[in-house]
């Protein structure tokens, strides 16, 4: 396996992120660095990268897994090309994430934390996303999916095959 490094673009992108902090502060840059190494990295945080943004940052291992284990933003075990991440907080259970969750395991035939075998979808569930309105609300990358419905559900995971194809 080929040593984990970032892109020259990536890198570059690092060395600005880290230059908006104060010297010595470059702890700050951690979370904008990981967002990066798990997009430059499909998708995830292995240790081998975590490790890697420590040496760039001139951190401990153990600073990093910190950060990376307390946000559910980062993933740290391999994810499918679609990450369908199901709020699971008080409002969205109010109004029926707990049926949602259900009806994607049943329908892609996948338990929460689990990749579908063709590597497309995998199921998460994270804490309160901030849409409380427009529950029950999940994720799926830069976007968010609202008033989730069984139906509504199979149309986005319609909509993520074709994107797929």
């Amino acid at each position: 396996m080929a040593a984990i490094q970032f892109s020259e673009e990536k890198l570059n992108k690092v060395k600005e992120i880290v230059a908006r902090y104060p010297e010595g502060k470059q702890k700050s840059a951690l979370i904008p660095v990981l967002h990066l190494a798990q997009e430059e990295f499909d998708g995830w945080l292995s240790s081998d990268t975590m490790d890697y943004v420590a040496s760039l940052l001139q951190l401990k291992p153990i600073e990093v897994y910190e950060v990376a284990t307390f946000y559910s933003m980062f993933n740290l075990k391999p994810v499918g090309k679609f990450l369908f991440e199901v709020c699971q907080t008080g409002p969205c259970m109010v109004s029926g994430s707990d049926q949602i969750i259900d009806y994607i395991k049943n329908k892609l035939g996948i338990g929460v934390g689990e990749t579908t075998p063709d590597g497309m979808f995998t199921l998460k569930t994270v804490e309160c996303l901030g849409a409380c309105g427009y529950a029950p609300m999940m994720q799926l990358g830069k976007h968010f999916r609202e008033h989730l419905t069984p139906a509504r559900v199979d149309e986005i995971i319609a909509e993520c095959r074709a994107k797929a194809n």
